[in-house]
């Protein structure tokens, strides 16, 4: 069987660390890479793995590639704190693995997505997939401060097997993280000399409003479903509102 090591990329996860390692304990190598947390993260940890590398949070593109080269086996499995590997996932990935040749230099893994204690199974969620299961030598992240994904030249194929994603502890959370995306979005919009107009502020937020809510069916997710659409529409308008500011020269 190909040997894979296990990523585990955290700060402050001492809520979840414990039960993400116990879901990849059977890889060859588990590897923690902690940006330095403040809690007992690094001491629940120990517990599981003795290569725990403290390497400070840039972004997640930059923190996860500095890892990737450190592994110790050819292929990669990288599960965030807040993710867990189901038994099923765990055997599709050994099947893969045990293969003499493997034709894929990577797979997409969809995630079953929790949010304020409730499955979402849709308002867009529904098609929430990324590249988990790679290998090590041709495989890095785009350098993008949000929603960057894995970069290869080889052929990427696709698991049937879902990751459990455990979204977000309470709405506090969510709106922290929601806060800090929009300002990395931001930035990207920034990159690419986007200048923000009527339609960026208001038509732009409404459709993605629109879109997730009534298309992709948000509102057989109830209450949760609501949540979901609403602020992911106002992080599209609080995008274009702090690349505003910033192009004024103003602190946001």
């Amino acid at each position: 069987m190909h040997k894979v090591t296990a990523i585990i990329p955290c700060k402050n996860e001492a809520h979840n660390i414990e039960a993400v390692l116990q879901s990849v304990s059977w890889c060859s190598e588990i590897m923690v890479v902690d940006s330095f947390s403040a809690d007992n993260t690094v001491e629940l940890a120990k517990k599981y793995t003795s290569r725990i590398i403290e390497s400070e949070y840039i972004n997640s593109a930059s923190q996860k590639n500095r890892a990737i080269p450190l592994a110790q086996s050819e292929w990669i499995l990288l599960v965030d704190a807040d993710e867990r590997v189901t038994e099923e996932l765990k055997e599709e990935i050994q099947k893969i693995l045990s293969a003499d040749s493997i034709e894929y230099d990577a797979f997409w893994i969809y995630r079953k997505n929790f949010f304020l204690g409730q499955e979402i199974k849709y308002s867009g969620w529904q098609r929430d997939k990324v590249i988990r299961l790679f290998k090590r030598d041709c495989c890095r992240y785009e350098e993008k401060e949000v929603h960057a994904e894995i970069v290869t030249s080889g052929k990427v194929g696709k698991l049937k097997s879902k990751l459990l994603h455990n979204t977000y502890k309470n709405i506090f959370h969510y709106l922290e993280k929601w806060d800090r995306y929009s300002t990395w979005s931001a930035n990207e919009a920034a990159k690419k000399a986007v200048e923000p107009n009527l339609f960026h502020l208001i038509i732009k937020p409404c459709f993605r409003f629109f879109k997730h809510y009534v298309i992709d069916l948000g509102f057989l997710d109830g209450y949760a479903g609501l949540i979901i659409c609403s602020l992911v529409a106002k992080g599209v308008f609080m995008r274009y509102v702090k690349l505003y500011a910033m192009q004024k020269g103003k602190k946001f």
